[in-house]
């Protein structure tokens, strides 16, 4: 008899085991609600933020800056001969400008004539899409398609100084190729400015 009143207290207590740990993993099924007070106001970040740890789904690469919505870009002191803005051959090729990510610009072109006496003429500057297609049609029929332009006129007798009017454009490319002319006939010092905006 001793022996089976240790077998049914066994029996209750395991019993009784059993249903406490059903509880407790029902417990810990439901959702519970946590409530911050007192969190800091709206944290400052600055720099890039780098996400990870996604489901494989749902996988952030590189990285988001919260900074960078303007650029500046100048192209400083570059000489610019006599060249007719029909004549690809004849004007200056300044670089590619990589515009990806922003969807206006304002373009500043400003200089010296580097001589004293000069004819009447335009300083331009000339955006063209870096386009295959677009660079070919400029190379082989003298056209520009879809360009950013921005010039500065001068006249024979006037301030050896020149600047445009601050144009405001567009972006619909990701690359441009610039070109500098200069209708007058002397050389020109041109400084051209670009300030790029998401």
């Amino acid at each position: 008899m001793h022996r089976s009143l240790i077998i049914a207290t066994f029996f209750v207590v395991s019993c009784f085991q059993v249903t406490a740990l059903h509880a407790t993993q029902a417990q810990s099924s439901q959702p519970t609600e946590v409530n911050i007070k007192n969190f800091p106001e709206t944290q400052q970040i600055k720099g890039d933020v780098q996400v990870s740890n996604f489901p494989a789904t749902q996988q952030v690469k590189g990285s988001i800056s919260l900074e960078g919505t303007t650029k500046f870009i100048a192209k400083d002191s570059v000489v610019v001969p006599p060249a007719q803005r029909a004549a690809v051959t004849e004007m200056v090729e300044a670089g590619i400008i990589e515009m990806d990510g922003y969807t206006s610009l304002v373009i500043s072109l400003q200089g010296e004539m580097r001589s004293n006496v000069f004819s009447s003429g335009t300083i331009g500057v000339l955006l063209v899409p870096y386009e295959r297609s677009i660079l070919r049609i400029l190379r082989d029929a003298q056209r520009a398609i879809y360009p950013i332009e921005s010039t500065a006129s001068t006249k024979s007798g006037d301030s050896i100084y020149f600047e445009s009017v601050q144009a405001h454009q567009r972006i619909a490319f990701s690359r441009y190729k610039m070109y500098l002319y200069n209708t007058t006939n002397k050389q020109a010092e041109v400084n051209v400015y670009l300030y790029l905006a998401r």
